[in-house]
């Protein structure tokens, strides 16, 4: 197995998803996003710090996500990220795509 193809890497083109679908569930910091997406998927996923933050940004610059500073769980500055309308528009778009692209490689892999 490759360096890239270590378990817990994700799929090419799947953070800008898995970010929004984390913010469907309400306002999250950073690291809250990574661990409900390392949680959800029982340790399956990891989302490194390098690779979160540009996304966060560049989702915030589309319109996807809005953010407001505030106070973690343990008291210290963090910035929230929730999503806007735009981002819940999106997100539906994202998970259909998936799903389609999911069905289409399963009936493949399904062939004998």
């Amino acid at each position: 197995m490759g360096e890239r193809d270590k378990p817990g890497d994700l799929v090419p083109g799947t953070l800008d998803m898995l970010v929004l679908k984390a913010l469907s569930r309400g306002a999250m910091h950073g690291y809250a996003i990574t661990e409900f997406i390392q949680q959800t998927s029982q340790n399956l996923l990891r989302v490194e710090e390098g690779a979160l933050y540009p996304a966060l940004h560049r989702l915030e610059l589309r319109g996807l996500l809005a953010s407001e500073w505030g106070l973690s769980e343990n008291n210290r500055r963090a910035k929230y990220y929730r999503l806007t309308a735009a981002g819940h528009k999106q997100l539906a778009a994202e998970f259909e795509r998936w799903s389609r692209l999911t069905s289409a490689i399963a009936l493949v892999m399904d062939t004998a």
